[in-house]
């Protein structure tokens, strides 16, 4: 292989930090992320004819895994963070070559001058600045399986019921992620004791938070700022 990959892109998402993303595409469907494009790709030609699909695959980079931390198995998540499966059954960020792919809803293409080429996705389980590699459109009569079986990954997690203790945003939208997103327990697997609080940045909002018996409590929500979402 004598060809390194190019970087098309980078997306901005609604998750400023790994801690609070979903491990999976689609899980909280108002997740939002603009892709904006580099250099010789922020071309309206590079997206001609996209706008007609209503969702994309988007392959990307953990630039924030370790490089050094790869090994032949992990410990995931729906396990409990207590069985070893190999790196290649399952869609740990720690890989050889660190390459992640999502499905997610394409809601717009968008050009303008002052911005350029951007898209506008839903339903992302990506960091925000994670770069882009490629774009494809999904294709339902191909990539979908109705049969498929997935192994130990069957069916939807489960959801913790989530109550707040401050005062929520105002912003619906904005409090649908929060929700989502934080009721899917983002803790890692392996420390599931209740009563340690954990802080989150999730849709412009910095966030502190405990799992008391089942329950996730949000003690506090303070607004970090303008957000495009």
């Amino acid at each position: 292989m004598d060809r390194e990959l190019k970087q098309i892109g980078t997306i901005r998402t609604c998750y400023r930090e790994k801690f609070g993303v979903p491990r999976q595409p689609r899980l909280v469907e108002e997740a939002w992320g603009w892709i904006e494009f580099d250099g010789e790709f922020n071309d309206p030609s590079y997206v001609r004819g996209l706008e007609a699909f209503s969702h994309i695959w988007l392959l990307f980079q953990f630039h924030q895994a370790d490089e050094q931390r790869i090994s032949p198995t992990v410990r995931p998540p729906r396990l409990g963070g207590n069985q070893r499966m190999g790196v290649f059954a399952t869609r740990a960020p720690y890989r050889p070559n660190r390459i992640g792919m999502s499905v997610v809803e394409l809601e717009r293409v968008e050009i303008s001058a002052e911005t350029g080429v951007r898209l506008k996705v839903k339903g992302v389980d990506i960091v925000s600045g994670t770069p882009i590699l490629d774009i494809k459109p999904y294709v339902p009569f191909s990539d979908s399986v109705p049969e498929a079986v997935g192994g130990f990954v069957s069916g939807e997690p489960e959801r913790l019921e989530l109550e707040w203790r401050c005062e929520a945003p105002s912003d619906s939208r904005h409090r649908s992620v929060i929700e989502g997103s934080l009721s899917l327990d983002p803790r890692p697997a392996y420390q599931g004791a209740d009563a340690r609080e954990y802080g989150s940045a999730i849709a412009g909002w910095d966030l502190r938070w405990k799992v008391e018996s089942g329950v996730l409590y949000v003690l506090s929500a303070e607004c970090s700022g303008s957000f495009d979402s």
